[in-house]
């Protein structure tokens, strides 16, 4: 599936070394963005990243590596971010060159804690990108099991479809199915809330709760999560399609998911520098956690969120997980 538009992914976690790979499948060509130096000479040494999905191998002709993010900014026409919420503000900045032309998709899983804006309405306010150029990639899908070619279904949501087409097309391929959506705003807090409810698993996991508990503790995850999207963005939408339900439940009890390990972790005793330090990878559901709370406290009309509550509790202001999730299966039905 040829393309006339260049693409270029912002990023160098396991996600975004997946999504990588995924474009390598359909382009000649795909430009990306590392920050490390280290990553990026390894990467055109070994023809592999040195620490993400290792196992993955490149060939070199197909990429455009650069550490100057106005270099590939400029290259391409779709710009896809992949750099963890906590960290794309600070890097968006070193941009000086004009995107508002481009195509710019989010393949973030958080809101940007320094604005408290979704990564396309960041996009949109900062950079002038109109709303129909903005686009989101959700899942479910793992960057593991796209490594090792594991079927796996992505969500592609733009307002102008022919344009949500055309990215389905460039991440398609035998191992990938997509499928299109105009809800950019529902699937992106979906993407944000799905990891907050992961680490909500993670800590019962960590605390001896078993499968019974875990299976109500998903529905009613699913539901508090269309109680929140729908506060925020009222329109017509199945919650129960794969790109809310179906990455919910894939990470909230998947092996490789980080934002269950970290609520593992917490849940056996660690604090929450500790599992951060232990972990080499961003647990995003940390920083989302925040921003859905403070979101939701600004609303005049608060929407009911006992497991978001309960998780802000636990990490934010230091509560015991045991005694949280007491209170929290007296809330739950």
């Amino acid at each position: 599936m040829a393309s006339e538009l260049k693409y270029a992914v912002f990023g160098s976690g396991s996600w975004a070394t997946a999504i990588v790979k995924m474009l390598c499948e359909n382009l000649d060509e795909v430009g990306w963005y590392m920050r490390s130096v280290y990553a990026k000479e390894h990467l055109l040494k070994h023809q592999h990243n040195p620490n993400y999905l290792s196992s993955v191998e490149f060939h070199m002709e197909q990429l455009k590596l650069s550490n100057d993010i106005n270099e590939i900014a400029n290259y391409a026409d779709v710009l896809i971010f992949v750099i963890p919420s906590a960290f794309i503000h600070a890097e968006l900045q070193k941009l000086n060159i004009d995107i508002s032309n481009k195509v710019s998709v989010s393949a973030v899983k958080g809101i940007i804690p320094e604005t408290g804006l979704l990564v396309g309405e960041h996009l949109h306010k900062e950079y002038k990108i109109p709303f129909n150029h903005i686009g989101v990639i959700a899942g479910p899908c793992h960057a593991e099991e796209v490594a090792l070619e594991r079927l796996s279904y992505l969500t592609i949501s733009c307002a102008d479809a022919n344009q949500a087409q055309e990215i389905a097309n460039q991440l398609s391929s035998n191992y990938i199915k997509t499928k299109i959506s105009d809800d950019i705003i529902g699937t992106e807090y979906a993407v944000m809330l799905k990891n907050i409810y992961a680490i909500s698993a993670g800590i019962a996991h960590g605390l001896g709760y078993g499968d019974n508990f875990q299976s109500v503790l998903m529905s009613n995850a699913i539901r508090e999560m269309k109680r929140f999207i729908k506060k925020m963005h009222k329109m017509k939408r199945n919650i129960n399609n794969s790109a809310y339900l179906g990455d919910l439940l894939v990470t909230g009890y998947s092996v490789f998911s980080r934002n269950r390990m970290f609520g593992n972790m917490i849940g056996k005793g660690y604090t929450v520098k500790s599992a951060q330090m232990e972990m080499n990878m961003v647990a995003e559901g940390y920083y989302a956690t925040k921003s859905a709370f403070l979101l939701n406290k600004k609303n005049v009309k608060k929407t009911r969120l006992p497991i978001i509550n309960a998780v802000y509790g636990i990490l934010y202001e230091g509560k015991d997980a045991k005694k949280v999730f007491k209170k929290l299966t007296d809330k739950l039905d």
